[in-house]
């Protein structure tokens, strides 16, 4: 991009050492107006910092937006991704993933606002983000201008990046100074670190990594019984008390962090081609998903229950490609969210010591019949002779398989 085109840009800004070098970046290099944009996803610092780093490096105060979109996030991303029960490689809550989309489209609206003509973000040229925010900002604004800023500078080194703060006076947290032993990112669905003593998949990762969770060992010796309630899919309330969505996602993090519930070292494919390590902590989400399946098994029909299970690798690869305003994503939204109508009850929960167990689970809509099911006298309800017919239909195939002398079945 010709350095001349861009007029106004909006950036993601953190207020942290790599932001706050690019927000001067984009002043020095492309000497074009910037819009500072930083979000209140939960992620547990104070945001008043940024602010005041963003006026120092001359950002006119109407240029700095600073918006709290906890509830946004948790209600219209969080929860719609954990209808689906969203896994990737059966494994990862998603975390990041899900937060990169909801960022860009308020950056995109800022940018429609203002009347700036580019955005920026932070992601460098190796990872997963620098796809999930651009394929956002593309189908948000198919016109739009894109900096990133780890794609065309020379900046290629934590060092580099110190000197270039010093050079610009740009102020430096002492804990900065060096090399940072790996970084991380959080927000209210999850805490990620990755990166410099994480990168040896054969090391474990230090006691120091974990941000959000004490460690299962050290958790209280005692078990924390629990009842989460929810309405078409989504968690309403705990122990009877109902709460908004970003309020009972915190209250659910503090149970699972006391708890040592959520983490996971996992070595991950990346979009991009190559394998990461990452250690990722979700308390509260590993407990609200323990509990939608608990309640979808007794609420989902079991042909619903396998379809919607079969989908589910390929709607958490979307998110985890950055594909969320694709058309497959709303596609598959659909379907699930349909699946969800009849998710309403209460799931009771024990957490202790790194464990989220289930004991109970009750709702208006439940299929499960026990008069059915009982190995007490059922009074008629089930004719255990009709069994028979189903059994030589399905073997109908294996007994010609097998008469025409193919052992297992033709095939």
């Amino acid at each position: 991009m010709r350095v001349k085109d861009v007029k106004k840009v909006v950036l993601a800004y953190s207020g942290g050492l790599d932001t706050s070098v690019i927000l001067k970046w984009l002043q020095t290099t492309y000497r074009c107006e910037v819009v500072t944009f930083t979000a209140d996803l939960g992620q547990g610092e104070e945001l008043g910092p940024a602010r005041e780093k963003a006026l120092l490096l001359g950002i006119k105060p109407e240029n700095i937006y600073m918006d709290d979109l906890r509830e946004t996030f948790v209600k219209d991303f969080v929860f719609p991704m954990f209808r689906a029960n969203a896994l990737y490689e059966g494994m990862y809550l998603l975390g990041t993933s899900i937060a990169r989309p909801l960022i860009a489209q308020r950056q995109i609206e800022i940018a429609e606002a203002v009347g700036a003509d580019a955005v920026a973000h932070g992601a460098t040229g190796k990872g997963n983000d620098q796809v999930r925010f651009e394929l956002s900002y593309y189908a948000l604004k198919p016109d739009i201008k894109i900096i990133a800023p780890w794609r065309e500078w020379e900046l290629t080194s934590r060092t580099k990046l110190i000197e270039f703060a010093e050079q610009h006076q740009i102020p430096i947290a002492k804990d900065k100074r060096g090399e940072a032993p790996f970084s991380v990112d959080a927000n209210l669905l999850h805490s990620s670190s990755e990166g410099k003593i994480l990168e040896e998949p054969w090391d474990a990762p230090d006691e120091m990594v974990w941000q959000r969770t004490i460690s299962p060992m050290d958790a209280k010796d005692e078990v924390t019984e629990i009842t989460i309630e929810f309405e078409h899919g989504d968690a309403v309330g705990i122990n009877g008390e109902r709460l908004s969505p970003a309020t009972l996602l915190t209250k659910l993090n503090a149970l699972g962090k006391e708890n040592g519930i959520g983490r996971l070292d996992l070595v991950e494919n990346r979009f991009v081609g190559m394998k990461s390590r990452g250690c990722y902590e979700t308390p509260g989400g590993t407990i609200l998903y323990v509990a939608h399946r608990a309640m979808e098994s007794i609420t989902l029909d079991r042909e619903a229950a396998h379809l919607k299970d079969s989908l589910m690798p390929r709607y958490a690869e979307v998110i985890y490609n950055g594909f969320w305003f694709s058309p497959e994503r709303r596609m598959l939204q659909a379907l699930i969210d349909e699946s969800q109508k009849s998710v309403t009850g209460t799931v009771r929960l024990k957490l202790y010591k790194g464990n989220t167990i289930v004991t109970g689970r009750q709702s208006p809509n439940s299929l499960y019949s026990m008069k059915h099911v009982t190995f007490e006298d059922d009074q008629g309800a089930y004719d255990q002779f009709d069994a028979q017919g189903f059994i030589k239909l399905n073997a109908l195939r294996l007994r010609l398989g097998a008469m025409a002398g193919r052992r297992g079945g033709a095939l």
